[in-house]
């Protein structure tokens, strides 16, 4: 998982919100935020729920107004950002869906390009997300997967359990001790 240095507070729009709002992170990667109709529905949709949400807006962040319900930035220290929400909406690339798993958050997926097809569907299949067609999604389904993923409260405690497995295995350090073993041609047993 990618370290952040930079600090994120959730701002008070998101951070003092009705009991019965979740917080929801929405990050199409830069490519998929570039989608700025994309991008747009979104907001539409997103901004029509009691929800609040924190936006990675991306390099068009300029070109759309986000709804009063949402506050972004161009960019977001993601592994700071997805701590502190209840849901994570993504494309499904690997870096998003691992840090979104690594902090045990449940997703809706919208893949748009290559392994985001794989990603998605694997999460969908497991259980711990929504896939939903990213062009053709309608308003209904897109409140019903976020109604399905933050109603379910025993996915939720799953997902935080194998959020707290995968971090007490430090994969970033284990994985850089093998490389640094094989480099120094210290290879013993990988098991």
């Amino acid at each position: 998982m990618r370290e952040t240095d930079q600090d994120f507070e959730l701002p008070e729009l998101v951070g003092n919100r009705p009991g019965d709002s979740a917080l929801i992170y929405l990050s199409l990667g830069s490519l998929g935020s570039a989608d700025v109709d994309l991008m747009k529905r979104l907001v539409d949709v997103l901004g029509r729920t009691p929800h609040r949400f924190i936006v990675s807006k991306g390099p068009q962040h300029e070109d759309f107004e986000l709804a009063d319900n949402m506050i972004g930035m161009e960019f977001l220290p993601q592994t700071k950002v997805i701590p502190q929400v209840d849901l994570v909406i993504t494309h499904g690339g690997n870096n998003t869906t691992t840090e979104s798993m690594h902090f045990g958050k449940p997703m809706i997926l919208l893949p748009l390009f290559w392994d985001q097809y794989d990603n998605a569907q694997r999460m969908d299949e497991l259980g711990f997300g929504v896939r939903l067609s990213t062009y053709a999604f309608t308003d209904q389904e897109m409140f019903d997967a976020l109604e399905k993923l933050l109603g379910d409260y025993e996915l939720r405690a799953r997902m935080n359990k194998i959020g707290a497995l995968i971090r007490e295995r430090d994969g970033l350090h284990a994985g850089a001790d093998i490389i640094e073993s094989v480099a120094l041609g210290k290879v013993g047993s990988l098991a």
